[in-house]
């Protein structure tokens, strides 16, 4: 396999190309916080996200590369590879953001695949493959849960329709949103959702920031990603009764707030782990009628549990259940799983070949995990997969203090574009 450097396409790489895109694609759904970060907040399946979805196919128009789009709303740019006949190589991320997040996080995955390509367009570097970038459908789950829905159709773990009737906190669903999607583009080419013709890609690199502190500290400039943790997501609803809070006694009350917060408590303790590899979060919580003088009836809870070890994430996973039902001392519950990736480890093909790339360039690399999950997670059983990343500044993500340098983008996108066209030539 190449171990050197192509001179023309790493030089066809605009780093001031690549940095005013990602601004001008940060603008929309910019917002300020009190600190003055600029942060974006772009649902999934929004106008927002249309407007920016538009941006991206007039940049693909500039560079001469055909858009389609299939039933989930992922968005295919396809740059073609001198045989047609061959399975093409994927690269992209995600388009949507959390609602308090930064300019960086999924969006680079998408402007690093597309400067890539323009680089190996531009520099006449041949690939026998095409090389399609690809923006997944709600990656993140911040507005419909749960996440990489998009990612998770196309390679068959659910069925399209799985979600349709989920619902943001507006009461939307995803039916009618990806419907409203589908009409504001009815003027693009609609492709099957997965495989075309029974053909699964060749391989598929996905770019991303690391959203952690790793690189930045040890002085790595990219990260060959080995594989990635597993998540359980899970909606917990306790169900009580309404009182008067200035008249009902405590002992005869049904209160859903003290029970939710003793099942929190208890599920503190299932999670507990010393050596601080285990990943428990309650981050999201309703509370119903949400009165202050009113005794809670209904509460619900999100959770997100991650491992890198699957035997920790179904056991302490299938445990959360029983936790809950010994906490509770007055009220009922129902449990939800809404979202269960096992852990993965990448084939060895697509981080060779990222290591190769950083080699050749000079550039500092360390092997390493990936805490958060991806959609490259759901491309595993398809093809050969992997990631690289990036440093960004103290480790932070979803806030609108992340950030990347354009000199740390430029060099990822460096990388991508040599590691895509190894990969499109094999």
């Amino acid at each position: 396999m190449p171990d050197t450097v192509a001179p023309n396409l790493v030089a066809a790489v605009s780093e001031s190309r690549h940095w005013d895109r990602m601004m001008e694609m940060a603008a929309i759904g910019a917002f300020t916080d009190a600190d003055g970060n600029i942060g974006v907040n772009r649902p999934c399946l929004s106008e927002l996200d249309r407007q920016a979805r538009r941006l991206l196919i007039s940049y693909a128009q500039q560079a001469g590369l055909p858009v389609s789009v299939d039933a989930l709303g992922n968005l295919f740019l396809r740059h073609e590879g001198s045989d047609p006949t061959l399975a093409p190589v994927l690269t992209g991320s995600h388009m949507d953001s959390q609602p308090n997040g930064g300019r960086f996080d999924g969006i680079w995955g998408v402007m690093a695949g597309l400067e890539a390509v323009q680089a190996i367009r531009e520099s006449g570097v041949a690939t026998r493959r095409a090389i399609e970038v690809v923006a997944w459908t709600n990656e993140e789950g911040g507005r419909f849960a749960p996440g990489c829905m998009g990612s998770m159709a196309y390679a068959g773990f659910a069925k399209p329709d799985t979600w349709d009737a989920v619902t943001d906190l507006q009461g939307v669903t995803v039916g009618d949103a990806l419907a409203e999607q589908h009409a504001a583009e009815a003027d693009l080419p609609r492709r099957p959702l997965g495989v075309v013709d029974g053909i699964a890609p060749h391989a598929y690199l996905e770019a991303h920031i690391e959203q952690g502190p790793i690189l930045e500290m040890e002085g790595d400039e990219i990260g060959i990603v080995t594989g990635i943790q597993g998540s359980r997501w899970f909606l917990v609803e306790i169900q009580g009764r309404t009182d008067h809070a200035g008249t009902s006694p405590l002992r005869i009350r049904r209160d859903a707030m003290q029970d939710a917060v003793r099942a929190i408590t208890a599920l503190n303790a299932l999670m507990h782990d010393p050596a601080d590899v285990l990943r428990f979060t309650v981050a999201s919580m309703e509370v119903f009628p949400n009165t202050s003088n009113t005794v809670a009836d209904r509460v619900r809870f999100t959770i997100d549990f991650r491992h890198p070890d699957n035997e920790v994430l179904q056991a302490r996973g299938n445990a959360i259940a029983g936790v809950i039902q010994a906490a509770l001392q007055t009220c009922r519950f129902t449990l939800t799983e809404r979202f269960h990736a096992v852990p993965v480890n990448f084939q060895q093909e697509v981080p060779a070949a990222v290591e190769r790339a950083a080699k050749a360039q000079g550039l500092r690399a360390r092997r390493m995990p990936s805490g958060a999950f991806h959609d490259a997670q759901f491309m595993v059983p398809l093809c050969p997969t992997g990631m690289l990343f990036v440093p960004c500044r103290n480790g932070v993500s979803h806030h609108p203090a992340e950030y990347s340098t354009a000199a740390q983008l430029a060099a990822g996108t460096r990388v991508l574009a040599q590691a895509l066209t190894e990969l499109a030539n094999t």
